[in-house]
C-alpha cells in the first residue's frame, strides 16, 4: 500500500490544481486556459476531461442529477447488463463489502443501473447519488472514472481531486468498459472508495471482473429467441432456442466443418475430412449426416453437403475477426482449442490453422492485455508470457501474473 504521507502531500498538490482552475482561472467563453506548467503536472486525459466538462458542469454541484424512476426501470430490465450482472452479483457483494468499496454498473450513457458494497461506503455514495438512476456522464457529473473509460473506452482509474466535482474529492475509482460480443461498448464497471484507499491491485480486480461479465454476455446473447449458436472452442456445446443440444461427438465435428467452410463439402471430400484414410464405408458418413440433419431440423443440403441457413459459430467469429484485424475480439471469443479431444483430420488442420493464426497475431502486437488473455487460455506457452512479460512496465501489478504463468510453463 502507498504511504499515506506521500499520498497525502500528492491529494494536497492536485488541491491546489483544482482551485487554480475551478476558481481561480474561471471559465472564458465555457472552457478553461489554464498555464502551460499546470498541465505538465495533472495527466493529461484528466486536463482534457476537465476542459471539456467545464462547459456543462459546476465543479461546486453537489449531487448527481437522477433519472426519472420509470426511464430507470425501462432501462434496467432491457440492458443486456442485467442478466450477467445480477448472476455476479454475490461475487461483487463480497469482494466490495470485505474491501471497504462499492461496485456500480453504468449503461453506455453513463447511468447507474446497479450497485452494492460496504454499507457505509454505500451510504456516502448515495450521498452525491452514486447510485441506481445517477447520471455519471462527463457533461452531467464532469471529470470521473466513468466518464473517462466511456470517452476513452479503456479502463481508467481517477483519484481525489482529478475528479472535476469537489464533493468527489475524498473518493477513488476505478473503472474498465464492458462491451458486448460484437465489440460495442454497453456501460461501466466502477469500483469506488475512499481516495486513501487507493492501489493498483483494485484497477486488476476491475479487469477481472469485467471479463467474467463480458464472458456470460458471450453466452447470454444467443440463449433467448431462436437462436442456434454452436461454441466449439473449448469445451463444445450446441444451443437451441435457449437451451442447450445433447450432440454426440461426431455430430459437433461435422457441424463444426460445415460452420467453418460455408460454401460446403462435396461427399468425398467431407469423407476425407472426418475419416481421413480409415476404411469407412459411404453409408456411414450418410448416416452421420442424417442424424446430425435430424438434431438441426433439416438445415444440411443434400447432395452438397452445407448448411442452408448460416450457424452462429464462436470459431467462425473467431476467424472473421482476425481477418479484420480484430484482434480484441478474438482473443475474448478463444476460450481454448478448437474441439480439443477431436481427432478428426479435418477439424485437426482447422485446429491448428486457428491457434496459429491468433498466436502470431498476438505475438506481433503490442497490447499486454492481448497476450494476457490469450496467456490465460495457454498456461504452457513459454514464450506468450514472456512476450506480456515484456509489454508491462515495471510497476505495473499484471507483471507479476505473467511472470507467475511465465514460472509455471518453465518447471511444467
Amino acid at each position: 500500500m502507498t504511504q499515506v504521507p506521500a499520498i497525502s502531500q500528492q491529494r494536497a498538490e492536485l488541491e491546489r490544481q483544482w482551485a487554480r482552475w475551478a476558481t481561480g482561472l474561471g471559465v472564458v467563453a465555457g472552457r478553461a486556459a489554464p498555464p502551460s506548467r499546470e498541465v505538465a503536472v495533472l495527466r493529461a486525459e484528466v486536463v482534457e476531461s476537465w476542459e471539456r466538462s467545464l462547459r456543462t458542469v459546476d465543479p461546486m454541484r453537489a449531487v448527481a442529477p437522477s433519472t426519472d424512476r420509470d426511464e430507470f426501470g425501462s432501462r434496467w430490465a432491457e440492458s443486456p447488463l442485467r442478466s450477467p450482472v445480477t448472476e455476479l452479483a454475490g461475487e461483487l457483494r463480497s469482494i466490495t463489502e470485505d474491501a471497504g468499496m462499492i461496485a456500480v454498473v453504468t449503461d453506455d450513457a453513463g447511468m447507474v443501473l446497479f450497485s452494492c458494497g460496504d454499507r457505509s461506503v454505500r451510504r456516502r455514495a448515495e450521498q452525491v447519488n452514486l447510485a441506481p438512476g445517477g447520471c455519471w456522464d462527463e457533461p452531467y457529473m464532469g471529470t470521473s472514472g466513468v466518464a473517462l473509460s466511456l470517452n476513452s473506452g479503456r479502463p481508467s482509474s481517477v483519484w481525489a481531486a482529478e475528479h472535476l466535482v469537489e464533493a468527489l474529492h475524498s473518493w477513488v475509482c476505478y473503472c474498465a468498459p464492458i462491451r458486448g460480443t460484437d465489440g460495442r461498448q454497453l456501460g461501466v464497471l466502477d469500483l469506488s472508495t475512499y481516495w486513501d484507499r487507493s492501489h493498483p491491485m483494485i484497477l486488476t480486480t476491475v479487469r477481472a471482473l469485467v471479463t467474467a461479465i463480458e464472458s456470460r454476455l458471450h453466452t447470454e446473447q444467443y440463449r433467448p429467441g431462436n437462436r442456434t449458436r454452436l461454441e466449439c472452442l473449448g469445451v463444445p456445446r450446441l444451443y437451441k432456442d435457449g437451451k442447450q443440444v445433447p450432440m454426440r461427438p461426431r455430430q459437433l465435428e461435422i457441424l463444426t466443418l460445415l460452420a467453418l467452410e460455408p460454401e460446403g463439402f462435396t461427399p468425398e471430400r467431407l469423407h476425407e475430412a472426418v475419416y481421413g484414410d480409415r476404411s469407412v464405408s459411404s453409408s456411414t458418413l450418410k448416416a452421420d449426416v442424417s442424424r446430425l440433419r435430424r438434431a438441426t431440423d433439416g438445415q444440411i443440403a443434400d447432395r452438397r453437403y452445407m448448411l442452408i441457413e448460416p450457424l452462429a459459430c464462436d470459431a467462425a467469429e473467431l476467424l472473421t475477426a482476425l481477418e479484420s484485424g480484430d484482434l480484441t475480439t478474438a482473443v475474448r471469443l478463444y476460450r481454448g482449442p478448437l474441439l480439443p479431444d477431436s481427432d478428426v483430420p479435418g477439424v485437426v488442420q482447422w485446429r491448428e490453422h486457428l491457434d496459429v493464426c491468433l498466436r502470431t497475431a498476438v505475438l506481433n502486437d503490442h497490447n499486454p492485455e492481448h497476450a494476457l488473455r490469450f496467456g490465460q487460455r495457454c498456461p504452457d506457452d513459454i514464450e506468450i508470457h514472456e512476450h506480456a512479460a515484456r509489454l508491462l512496465p515495471y510497476g505495473d501489478s499484471r507483471r507479476a501474473l505473467a511472470t507467475a504463468r511465465l514460472h509455471t510453463a518453465l518447471h511444467a
